[in-house]
């Protein structure tokens, strides 16, 4: 996600939206209607007309973290909108056009994963125009200082505490030899819990 924020961040999409969506965190219904949004009444619980994620990052970036998790029936709606360049709310009659620059991660191979039969192979084919594989934190480990001092301070600021500065040496050894099998997220997570322990 920092990764994809950085590439928005340094695109001449940097003054629209980069919206995020987590697509291991919603079931296939829930992340449908949060990807292409839906009309009032068109389901149980739909009391008001909602926008979805496509819509919100017109003009900006879209970022679908953990895709290799999404529902194989919903990838082919998605693959629809990333070829046609337009979503339908559910329970919607209208096309919206929607100009939108995706970003997309997994933890899997997604290759493989199509020869399986697990994702499809269409859309991981539309999707790996351009990739950046980004190694775990074991295998680059001159990266885990910098982005525990980046969670310090910005932790620190949320939960002000002021006097907490920086690790010590001996911290950051035991940070740095630790293999995070969590990768970013385990050491966020770490870091975050330092902060509210001090």
């Amino acid at each position: 996600e920092l990764i994809a924020h950085r590439i928005h961040s340094r695109s001449p999409r940097h003054h629209k939206p980069f919206v995020v969506v987590h697509c291991a965190a919603l079931t296939e219904t829930l992340l449908s209607s949060e990807l292409f949004g839906h009309e009032k009444g068109a389901f149980t619980g739909a009391t008001k007309r909602k926008v979805g994620r496509f819509e919100r990052a017109h003009q900006g970036t879209l970022f679908l973290d953990e895709i290799g998790e999404m529902d194989p029936r919903l990838q082919a709606k998605l693959l629809r909108v990333l070829e046609e360049r337009i979503v339908r709310r559910i329970g919607g009659r209208e096309d919206i056009p929607v100009d939108v620059t995706v970003i997309a991660t997994t933890n899997k191979n997604l290759a493989e994963a199509g020869a399986r039969g697990e994702f499809r192979k269409d859309l991981f084919f539309r999707l790996s125009n351009f990739y950046l594989h980004v190694p775990p934190l074991r295998e680059r480990r001159e990266d885990i200082p910098i982005l525990a001092d980046y969670f310090l301070s910005t932790l620190a600021n949320r939960y002000n505490k002021k006097n907490i500065k920086r690790f010590s040496p001996e911290a950051q050894n035991i940070l740095t030899e630790y293999d995070w099998p969590g990768n970013v997220r385990e050491l966020r997570n770490v870091v975050e819990r330092f902060v509210v322990l001090e």
